[in-house]
């Protein structure tokens, strides 16, 4: 085990570099990282897919998964399914990757 993998996650300093949940990104920036528009942001909050945290002024702040989920929102959007609908594809897209994950380590855990 390396000394990193010993000491609990951080949320200081280098550790958010690795911290993907970290709400490193503002709105702003996160659109032009994207291409969209702070608008396709705040709709993907309406929809309830994303729901960034807030900066103590109140602005948005978005980490690196949740630029992911809207990276493959606009993707579907881009080829004509509708934000609603692209919404509930990622969802289930999730929920679906995470009950493999879950499999998959119960099947390891009864194999050891």
């Amino acid at each position: 085990m390396t000394p990193e993998q010993d000491r609990p996650a951080t949320r200081s300093g280098a550790g958010k570099f690795d911290d993907e949940h970290y709400p490193g990104y503002t709105m702003g920036r996160a659109a032009d990282m994207l291409g969209v528009t702070q608008g396709f942001l705040r709709s993907l909050d309406e929809a309830g897919l994303i729901t960034p945290q807030r900066s103590a002024g109140g602005h948005r702040r978005y980490s690196r998964y949740q630029l992911r989920l809207a990276t493959r929102v606009r993707e579907l959007v881009d080829q004509g399914t509708a934000i609603d609908a692209a919404c509930r594809i990622i969802t289930l897209e999730d929920q679906l990757h995470e009950a493999q994950r879950l499999n998959q380590s119960q099947h390891r855990n009864t194999i050891d």
